[in-house]
């Protein structure tokens, strides 16, 4: 059956220094016919925070707003063992919002403050493996995966900063089919891609910032596929024992800095010294950049 609309604010989460008087709003209770989570969220504006509950409930959803504060839409609905949850969110008018992108594209202050005090929090449980998929368009989000159940990862972000990590240093409790990220114009940082356990890592940058922290050796080795249009990305390498290889089709207008554990072995292809072609367990990059720049960096140097 689809559920549709809000639920009633049933408790308070608490006080907190930075994001004050925490309200929850959303709840989606455990059931026994639902075996994954399908998760999509989408915020326009705001301040979201994504992270791993002590809870059965397969999401608890706080803000420090009152319902009747800020527009949303939410939906529940169970099909073939697979429990779809759309939460969208939006918080100001549109002229606002053209405003944060006039500024962030030209530089622009219109006087206007380009932070904001919403704040979203979304609590999920490590009982269930889930599919997310993530979509900001202006402020900050932090998105925490320790230990949790993550089978499969999409984020988009438009021009918001967005930070993923394993902020406890748990790994995923599933291997991961894809972990995938774009970058329009905001910046996004993945720490610790390692413990994602991902078979497949796929990264797209247009005019933003990206970096991509492999310093850590990995659980489950994944091919990575990259693209740079205009923007920046920075690769953290692991260390020197684990051998890499990187293939970079590049173009004339852009810029490429290797760091000193890779060398030139063929065209538009660099390795490390513990690479060869007998290496059953390497890291390998396929990287596509136009006008953009891709930086390596070592662990060490990190």
């Amino acid at each position: 059956m689809l559920k549709t609309g809000v639920l009633v604010i049933v408790g308070v989460l608490g006080t907190e220094a930075v994001v004050g008087q925490m309200k929850k709003q959303f709840s989606v209770e455990n059931q026994e016919n639902c075996q994954t989570v399908n998760l999509h969220l989408k915020a326009k504006t705001g301040n979201c925070v994504i992270r791993p509950g002590q809870t059965t409930e397969l999401l608890n959803f706080y803000s420090n707003q009152e319902l009747e504060d800020y527009a949303h839409t939410f939906s529940n609905e169970v099909r073939n063992a697979v429990c779809y949850v759309k939460l969208a969110l939006e918080n100001e008018g549109n002229s606002k919002v053209s405003k944060k992108i006039s500024y962030q594209v030209l530089g622009r202050d219109d006087n206007d403050n380009m932070s904001s005090d919403k704040i979203w929090k979304l609590n999920l449980t490590d009982a269930k493996p889930y599919t997310l998929d993530l979509d900001y368009g202006l402020g900050n989000a932090n998105v925490d995966l320790s230990g949790l159940a993550i089978s499969r990862l999409k984020i988009n972000t438009g021009s918001a900063n967005v930070n993923v990590s394993y902020e406890t240093g748990a790994e995923n409790k599933v291997n991961m089919d894809t972990f995938y990220i774009k970058v329009d114009l905001g910046s996004l940082s993945v720490k610790q891609i390692n413990l994602s356990k991902s078979k497949l890592v796929v990264a797209e940058v247009s005019f933003g910032n990206m970096l991509l922290d492999f310093s850590d050796t990995p659980v489950v080795i994944p091919e990575v596929r990259g693209s740079v249009g205009a923007g920046n990305m920075i690769i953290v390498l692991p260390d020197e024992s684990v051998p890499v290889k990187v293939n970079i089709n590049e173009s004339w207008l852009c810029s490429i800095k290797l760091s000193r554990s890779l060398r030139k072995t063929d065209e538009n292809t660099y390795t490390n010294a513990a690479y060869s072609r007998n290496s059953k367990q390497a890291l390998v990059f396929d990287l596509d950049v136009s006008m953009g720049k891709i930086l390596f960096k070592e662990k060490s140097r990190y």
